[in-house]
């Protein structure tokens, strides 16, 4: 016999927009043997079937009078594209999605107001900074070709979406994505993602031309706590990589530490104003997870032309 389940209803309403967010989903959650206030006679220690219908009923009555129609159609939308992504993603492809996103939406200008989240990457991945990831566009086909049998999605959106479960799968924070992104048609200029040699003053000048703080930059840096960079667990996302920036293994003489990182990640450890958020989030991983889900809501809006309803 099993016990009475208890559905406790959360959601989150956003305000009116062309599109909503992940952040709005609502979550019917069971719990056991709740008792939800409620009485029971004493020769019957459960509730019928027919009365824990109607205080389910009569809750979800009360939750939805609240949530817009067009918000709860949106919610499904946001369902799909994550159950397609998940059909397809593992912990060892997420390094590969998360860097489509960022090469995706990492050509935006802010002088020019060109390049960003457009979808663009898929014209783009004979370029050499782009090498090795037209595997990872291949998953994400799978996983599209599934998803647009039940409803279209932009290669824009599907991305975004696809980073923020990448970030999820491998522990770190849950990141709401806003839908209604559009695709390009035609690829992003040429020469506008950071360049792994870049040093430090180069990198916070390339990133607050693309309307980036030096926190942010280095917020968003931390996605490389993931992949074969070095820092830490492959497959875990947490703050491993700043504890590992401020240990500089690279200084050692030969064998694989002198290998960890990349020239633009070492960089960030010899300038004193990002110096003091790796020290931040080393000893922080609950405001890295918070400041890193900021960042990359920023970075996946970033540029987006969007759908108007």
């Amino acid at each position: 016999m099993w016990a009475p389940t208890c559905w406790t209803v959360t959601c989150s309403v956003a305000s009116p927009s062309p599109r909503s967010d992940v952040s709005s989903k609502r979550r019917f959650l069971p719990h056991a043997a709740c008792s939800c206030g409620r009485s029971r006679s004493n020769d019957d220690p459960y509730l019928s079937y027919e009365r824990r219908s109607l205080v389910l009923s009569t809750m979800l009555s009360l939750v939805l009078a609240h949530v817009p129609i067009a918000n709860a159609l949106e919610l499904k939308e946001v369902s799909v594209i994550q159950n397609g992504v998940r059909s397809v993603l593992s912990k060892a492809k997420a390094a590969g999605i998360l860097r489509l996103v960022f090469h995706d939406a990492g050509t935006f200008d802010l002088d020019s107001k060109s390049g960003g989240m457009n979808g663009s990457i898929i014209y783009e991945l004979d370029r050499p900074e782009n090498a090795g990831l037209s595997k990872s566009v291949k998953v994400l086909e799978k996983a599209k070709r599934e998803i647009d049998s039940i409803q279209e999605v932009s290669w824009a959106d599907l991305i975004a979406v696809a980073g923020a479960e990448a970030v999820s799968l491998c522990g770190g924070p849950t990141i709401p994505v806003r839908l209604g992104r559009l695709d390009s048609s035609t690829p992003d200029a040429e020469g506008k993602l950071p360049e792994e040699t870049l040093d430090a003053i180069a990198l916070k000048r390339c990133f607050q031309n693309k309307g980036f703080s030096t926190q942010e930059m280095v917020a968003l840096s931390g996605a490389h706590s993931i992949g074969n960079k070095g820092f830490g667990n492959p497959f875990q996302f947490d703050n491993s990589y700043y504890g590992i920036l401020l240990e500089k293994p690279w200084t050692s003489s030969g064998g694989m530490s002198s290998m960890i990182g990349l020239p633009s990640d070492r960089a960030l450890v010899e300038d004193d104003e990002c110096l003091r958020w790796i020290k931040t989030y080393a000893g922080d991983q609950i405001k890295f997870f918070e400041d890193f889900k900021n960042a990359y809501i920023k970075l996946v809006n970033t540029g987006a032309s969007w759908e108007v309803s």
